[in-house]
């Protein structure tokens, strides 16, 4: 990381997110999420943003299956 190199954080559909210098393309199917900012603030932002570190898939999965259990 090189000083003053501005990075931005991106989320993917899985709500899954990656911290990248600004410079770089986004990659088929991730999004920026907030402002471009230092290496240390975007990661803060990430530790603040991806509380749950299973993919949205798998959360979703999770969550039917819970219900379906407490319907039987």
């Amino acid at each position: 990381m090189a000083q003053g190199e501005q990075y931005v954080v991106m989320v993917n559909d899985e709500l899954q997110y990656a911290t990248v210098p600004v410079t770089w393309p986004a990659s088929r199917g991730w999004r920026a999420v907030g402002p471009a900012g230092t290496a240390e603030e975007c990661a803060a932002r990430v530790d603040a943003l991806w509380t749950d570190m299973r993919p949205l898939s798998l959360r979703r999965a999770m969550a039917d299956d819970a219900a379906a259990r407490e319907g039987r």
